[in-house]
């Protein structure tokens, strides 16, 4: 078995200061480390227990099976807080038959994100 010791999703976007921007200002996400220099340059964000690397430059966009899971505490507060911050919603935040609560929106290259809050009746917070 490989022993990992840290992880992190690389995305190589089509306009990297967009995307910066997106991931920075209008997400919100805590820098984690930056390197290199230029609009190409690498910027590291938290993601809870892992990592989101901007950095490069791809001619098109991710491909479209990428999509991210970002579990937040309270999906509601989340929702207006983006909404403030300008950003584009895809579907407001719905309690889904499962049971947890979601929220989808886009990266500036299509990649869909769920926002998603696991509440305190959900079996996954169950310890017996």
């Amino acid at each position: 078995m490989v022993h990992v010791l840290s992880s992190r999703t690389l995305l190589r976007p089509t306009d990297p200061e967009r995307s910066r921007d997106f991931y920075g200002e209008r997400l919100g996400l805590p820098v984690y480390r930056e390197f290199g220099t230029g609009p190409e340059r690498g910027t590291v964000y938290f993601l809870g227990g892992g990592f989101l690397e901007v950095s490069g430059r791809s001619e098109r966009p991710p491909a479209p099976g990428l999509q991210m899971w970002l579990q937040v505490a309270d999906v509601a507060e989340a929702h207006e807080e983006l909404l403030a911050r300008g950003v584009t919603i895809a579907r407001p935040p719905v309690r889904e038959p499962w049971g947890l609560v979601e929220m989808w929106l886009e990266d500036p290259d299509g990649v869909r994100i769920a926002v998603v809050e696991v509440p305190a009746d959900h079996p996954l917070r169950y310890r017996p």
